[in-house]
């Protein structure tokens, strides 16, 4: 089994320890290094990273740069070429470049296709042109985001930075102000943020609940996990990634709010469930579960082919916790148990077994037995606010559902045209030649929404849960009029149909 050996992640103001050095080759390097030049009080002072690879075979090279490397290279030219020096040498001995967490394509027994590196799969090429302003906005970025991190701190403002950067950080403060409304668009507030949307919309929310105080959280250690959290999303993915994990995380926080939720959850169950919500999709490879199946990917065989991405989603969000040692501080039993629970949230959103919980749902309203005095009826309709809150996207207005609607459909289709490329079975709602957005939408709604989010709106009679079914109604005759000879062909079906793997298609893993 071929091992990548990683870095610790270090605080900000920590070189690279001893021990490490001293089992594998590594190079450390600092941007305010006398090395790379003066330091300037406006650039990332005191930022270290490492190259380092794995001295038994050197097959395996691994980057870790504790901020941007973007940022890093622009204003610091000796480590661009320090860095393309390094790069050749390596290069020279025919060492294998590998992602930070990417998957490994060559496995035994995997399918030939999983050559292609997940990470890069919906990444189209840009023109070398193209380079120096994307590296420019990464700079801006970046900024911006120490800047947001600034004042959810209260920290003042030692080193202004551009009227620009102000007026982008003012905006998203505005919006942080109206995070529980159900119209917080987060593409914008993620545009405000630069592409930091997951980081700084839930380390706002971690101290709007008062977390952070009340688990004795250390700082350093929770901006160091969201980071990575937001790091390991593919942002390349049209639609699984940072920003969905942004929204759905502001959704539930929405959730939260609600009065019945609101007066029994306790802190715990509010951390979990932000936590959950932050990290449901974490690494996610923008292919569903039978494309895994199909090319043998070892995450199937390890996980037997039984809630494959969802499993891999908790164990790398397990894994993150320990790296950064977030909940370090509390007794053993405890971190384990939240771990446990933290694996149960996001197991749920597996949409295969959706009827399960459906079902589950309908017989305890039915019955009026919920009592949320009790920890496993709490934890049971987290997990059903979860699921709500992954697969809102069709309840949002319909300037922000569109959108979702068109980006999960980019990521459909861009798995069944590699599907045909390769000659496997092209999978449900892949097909950009039989299936258009408005069928899947459609569907998606019909099948797996609307029963959802009306159980949900008997649990919870409020005004969101009727704007939400609202806004329901109207997307679905919104794609209804967009179909062609949708005259014909839109009458809704008498019962309630059982969910078919037609009907699994957005925010979920398994369509």
């Amino acid at each position: 089994m071929e091992v990548c050996y990683q870095l610790p992640v270090l605080p900000l103001d920590r070189p690279v320890p001893k021990h490490v050095l001293s089992r594998r080759g590594a190079i450390s390097f600092s941007s305010s290094s006398s090395l790379f030049g003066a330091p300037d009080p406006r650039q990332l002072a005191q930022r270290r990273g490492a190259i380092s690879y794995d001295s038994s075979d050197q097959t395996a090279l691994y980057i870790r740069m504790l901020g941007n490397v973007y940022v890093i290279v622009i204003h610091s030219f000796g480590i661009l070429i320090g860095a393309c020096v390094i790069f050749k040498q390596l290069f020279s001995r025919d060492v294998r470049v590998r992602s930070q967490v990417g998957f490994e394509p060559e496995r035994r027994g995997s399918h030939p296709y999983l050559g292609v590196d997940f990470r890069t799969l919906h990444s189209h090429a840009e023109s070398a042109g193209s380079i120096p302003a994307r590296r420019i906005r990464r700079l801006f970025s970046f900024q911006r985001h120490l800047l947001s991190s600034r004042f959810l701190r209260g920290a003042p403002h030692l080193n202004p930075l551009h009227i620009l950067d102000e007026d982008y950080c003012g905006q998203a403060k505005c919006m942080l102000e109206k995070v529980g409304s159900w119209n917080f668009d987060i593409f914008l507030f993620d545009r405000l943020t630069n592409g930091n949307s997951l980081v700084t919309l839930t380390l706002y929310l971690l101290s709007h609940y008062g977390l952070i105080e009340l688990f004795q959280l250390d700082m350093v250690k929770v901006h160091r996990f969201l980071v990575l959290v937001q790091e390991d999303y593919h942002n390349h993915n049209p639609y699984h990634n940072a920003v969905h994990a942004a929204d759905v995380t502001q959704a539930m926080h929405c959730y939260l709010k609600e009065p019945k939720l609101a007066k029994s959850l306790t802190s715990c169950d509010i951390l979990l469930g932000l936590l959950a919500a932050a990290t449901h999709d974490l690494d996610h490879p923008g292919v569903n579960q039978p494309f895994l199946i199909k090319t043998n990917h070892y995450l199937a065989a390890l996980y037997r082919n039984t809630s494959v991405l969802e499993n891999h989603h908790w164990r790398s969000a397990v894994g993150l916790l320990r790296e950064t040692e977030l909940f370090s501080h509390l007794p053993a039993e405890d971190r384990l148990n939240m771990e446990r629970q933290l694996g149960s949230l996001i197991l749920a959103t597996d949409i295969s077994r959706q009827n399960e919980y459906l079902s589950k749902f309908r017989t305890h309203l039915d019955q009026e037995d919920l009592c949320l005095g009790n920890a496993s009826h709490r934890h049971f309709i987290l997990q059903m606010a979860l699921k709500c809150a992954d697969i809102c996207n069709p309840c949002r207005p319909w300037e922000l559902s569109k959108q979702w609607s068109e980006k999960v459909t980019e990521e459909f289709f861009h798995q069944g045209d590699i599907e045909k490329k390769h000659k496997l079975e092209v999978s449900p709602l892949c097909d950009s030649e039989n299936n258009s957005i408005a069928d899947v939408q459609i569907g998606f709604m019909t099948y797996v929404v609307e029963p959802l989010f009306a159980e949900w709106a008997r649990f919870s009679d409020t005004r969101l849960s009727q704007t939400m079914l609202g806004h329901l109604c109207l997307n679905k005759a919104s794609w209804n009029a967009m179909q062609p000879e949708a005259s014909g062909s839109s009458e809704e079906p008498e019962s309630e149909p059982e969910p078919s793997s037609r009907a699994l298609p957005q925010g979920s893993p398994q369509s």
